[in-house]
């Protein structure tokens, strides 16, 4: 049977990602909807070419722009824009599979929503359970939906929990492996002068500027051991980080035996997207195979927070003070922005989120409405403490 998929965030390199997988089994996927922010031409072009029912965009002018381009070619893709379309589009019963691939805070009204409806959901946006962990898991187990995850690391994690009971007790602790971006072996001192562009490459991955830019500051390796706490459902002080270079061993379980079960493959997300499209059978990702006669020296080092002081912030709201993950990820969404307006230095980004911690004050998180206040509350002070730098 066909599974109809609403893609979240199509034009990014996620969504590039999952349509290329679609592409290559069309026998097993059709495209119910696909959704951009602003990139119109990206996604017209791939209107063209998978034929969506839906396609989505932020703003009305882009939505207008869109039906021009589609009324031009006689296509029936119906066009529709904001917030509202995208949760629609998301629990829509024509949909059975969400791709969340819309990054950051932007994702989780439509990802929530098809948490909601039941839907498979194929998590890349790791935004959902930062700001709302346990609404989003209980969400999903009222509803009967099936969560399986895209980042690389939580999807390797999940392919080597295969067979192990629900309540993991025979799990001792998660190992999520790092890159160490591309200022990993850079003298510290030098780190205020970084670029965006310098930030925006890394060494091993293609992804987009923002993410780009979160594992340069290693934040994203905090921000993914939140999501890892409410996907495994495991204390975080059971989960680790460590610095593996060369991006081969995607994450690690250890076991109470003290056996290891690692997931190897390429640094490719295609191998994680296609894994989560096609589970729980296998299906062609069209990802080089791993020579393991080629690979080389695989190594691993611990994270240093001197170098990576967003890591250590990250760190210490998911060990102190959890509720306030809703302002780590809102103030780290403001400061990456700014540094890569350049309005503010690199090293400013960790800054921000300093100040932005130490002046919003969460006591608890019961609802959607306390996750959208604390966040709202926490952008402003970001953008505040940026106008003070």
């Amino acid at each position: 049977m066909l599974q109809r998929l609403c893609v979240l965030g199509s034009t990014g390199s996620i969504g590039d990602s999952t349509l290329d997988v679609v592409a290559r089994n069309s026998d097993a996927f059709v495209v119910y909807a696909l959704s951009a922010h602003r990139n119109v031409e990206k996604l017209f072009q791939q209107c063209l070419k998978f034929n969506p029912v839906l396609a989505i965009v932020s703003e009305p002018h882009h939505a207008i722009e869109l039906q021009a381009h589609l009324q031009r070619v006689q296509s029936r893709t119906e066009v529709c824009c904001g917030v509202e379309a995208l949760c629609a589009a998301a629990c829509a019963p024509e949909c059975d599979t969400v791709v969340a691939a819309i990054v950051g805070a932007a994702g989780l009204l439509p990802t929530l929503s098809a948490a909601r409806a039941g839907k498979k959901i194929l998590l890349a946006n790791k935004e959902a359970l930062v700001m709302s962990g346990a609404l989003f898991m209980q969400a999903a187990s009222d509803s009967g939906a099936v969560i399986l995850p895209v980042d690389s690391e939580h999807n390797a994690i999940f392919q080597c929990l295969q067979g192990c009971d629900e309540a993991m007790s025979g799990v001792e602790r998660l190992i999520l492996t790092a890159s160490g971006g591309p200022f990993r072996t850079r003298p510290i001192t030098s780190l205020k002068d970084v670029t965006p562009k310098e930030a925006c490459a890394h060494p091993n991955w293609v992804m987009g500027r923002k993410i780009s830019v979160d594992s340069a500051t290693m934040i994203n390796k905090g921000l993914e051991i939140i999501e890892a706490r409410w996907l495994f459902d495991i204390a975080p002080s059971r989960i680790e980080a460590l610095i593996h270079p060369q991006s081969i061993v995607h994450s690690m379980v250890v076991f109470r035996d003290q056996s290891v079960l690692a997931q190897l493959g390429n640094p490719d997300m295609r191998t994680p997207i296609a894994h989560a499209l096609a589970y729980p059978q296998r299906t062609i990702s069209g990802v080089s195979a791993l020579d393991l006669t080629q690979m080389g020296a695989l190594t691993f080092e611990k994270a240093d927070v001197e170098r990576f002081p967003c890591l250590g912030l990250a760190m210490e709201v998911i060990n102190h003070q959890p509720q306030a993950s809703v302002v780590l990820n809102a103030s780290n969404e403001v400061a990456v922005e700014a540094f890569l307006s350049t309005r503010i230095r690199f090293t400013d980004i960790e800054r921000v989120i300093d100040q932005t911690l130490q002046r919003i004050t969460v006591t608890e998180i019961n609802s959607l409405d306390d996750v959208l206040d604390v966040d709202e509350r926490a952008r402003k002070a970001s953008r505040e403490s940026i106008a003070h730098l």
